[in-house]
């Protein structure tokens, strides 16, 4: 659904510059026609001297993540999980994400009922149940388990080149927007020690190779340093989490031209609230370890010179704090910044130049706030602050009650 629309009196952040500019928007065809114009749409919102930038995008969402149990999302009824799925992209929605991607999880079909509107949610990007290998990070079986276990909706064990390049084929054949593989051990699975690499170097070039030539690219959950040099020496060009990497790994992503997706909510948020909600002793564990030193490899990365865009991460009743994470990457690479990886950036990394911004030619994709997140990261990380949210040129949310305003 694409709408026309003009926005008056506003304050712009166009997803780059710090400095805002006075102007106004006009929205044809769900698509920005002209800045500062004086035409008007079918519907004029004003904007009365408020902040308007772009919608919000989170690179590292899980729409299948219902819980914290990894076993139970793989293998609850998926009617069930999508229509908790659905809930969980609705209030994205409503928090200013017009864009996520979903890196573990989605299908054609969760896709399709977005894409024509039979539940609300953001632009969805998805790759599809994450690769892993045997006793990876995606393989959920404890020591103590006989059981037989080849895939669920958010993982799927695949080991071996020929193998591999037959499922990178298969996501792509239903729709897969990147692959994700699990290039090193994890908090929430059971038995692979978070330092180790995962999947040999052939492996991963077989991934890297079949995603480069549809056009795509590949996604790697990494921890260690030793696994984030691993992946984008075999192609990886977007490292999840990267938490215990290290000065050499994040000159090496730089070097490579890879993306930085760190998730500090998920830990921090994990940290307070796992327990409660049924996180095992060995998670906790784990978490506090990537937690102490998730701040630092944002430092680095950034000192690398490496691009770092936005990811929450958040499964189960966590999700709420989606918005949460920008205050904790503000807290390192200032407001500035940490609104760019959540705009700009992240449209580089998902390849998508027409989002992530407010441009001519640019999807009207809009977040409207009651103040300046660049001086108060708060009118925006708040979820009870009022904002308004167009998407492709509709109004979608409304507490700032804007919509129809002339």
């Amino acid at each position: 659904m694409t709408g026309d629309l003009t926005i008056t009196n506003a304050l712009v952040f166009d997803g780059a510059s710090a400095d805002l500019v006075e102007t106004s928007i006009e929205v044809r065809g769900g698509r920005i026609v002209e800045i500062g114009g004086a035409s008007r749409g079918a519907a004029v919102v004003d904007a009365a001297g408020r902040v308007v930038m772009p919608g919000l995008i989170d690179a590292h969402f899980h729409a299948y993540g219902i819980t914290l149990n990894g076993f139970f999302n793989d293998h609850a009824p998926l009617s069930y999980v999508a229509l908790v799925g659905a809930n969980r992209v609705r209030a994205a929605l409503r928090r200013g994400f017009t864009t996520v991607r979903d890196v573990a999880g989605g299908d054609k079909g969760f896709a399709m009922a977005l894409a024509k509107e039979v539940i609300d949610g953001p632009r969805y990007l998805y790759t599809g149940p994450a690769l892993s290998q045997t006793g990876g990070h995606g393989d959920p079986r404890s020591d103590e388990m006989e059981l037989e276990f080849c895939s669920g909706h958010s993982n799927q064990i695949v080991d071996g080149v020929t193998d591999l390049r037959r499922a990178v084929r298969d996501r792509f054949r239903t729709g897969a927007h990147a692959i994700k593989i699990m290039a090193s051990g994890g908090v929430i699975s059971p038995v692979d020690p978070l330092e180790i690499p995962q999947y040999s170097a052939e492996e991963i070039q077989a991934v890297a190779d079949e995603a480069a030539r549809r056009g795509s690219y590949v996604a790697a959950h990494a921890y260690s340093a030793e696994a984030v040099q691993h992946a984008v020496a075999n192609g990886v060009r977007s490292i999840e989490h990267g938490n215990l990497m290290d000065a050499d790994a994040a000159r090496a992503m730089a070097a490579t031209g890879s993306t930085l997706v760190p998730t500090l909510i998920a830990y921090d948020a994990m940290r307070r609230r796992g327990a409660e909600l049924g996180l095992p002793e060995t998670a906790q564990h784990k978490n506090k370890e990537v937690f102490a030193s998730g701040q630092r490899a944002i430092e680095l990365a950034r000192d690398a010179g490496v691009r770092i865009a936005y990811g929450s991460d958040l499964l189960g009743g966590l999700e709420e704090e989606q918005l949460n994470g920008l205050r904790l990457q503000a807290e390192i690479l200032g407001n500035l910044e940490t609104l760019k990886s959540a705009t700009s950036v992240g449209a580089g990394l998902i390849g998508r130049s027409d989002l992530g911004g407010v441009s001519e030619n640019a999807v009207a994709d809009l977040l409207i706030l009651d103040g300046n997140p660049l001086d108060d990261i708060d009118v925006l990380v708040d979820a009870d602050r009022p904002r308004t949210v167009v998407q492709a040129g509709h109004v979608v949310f409304d507490s700032l009650e804007l919509e129809g305003t002339e």
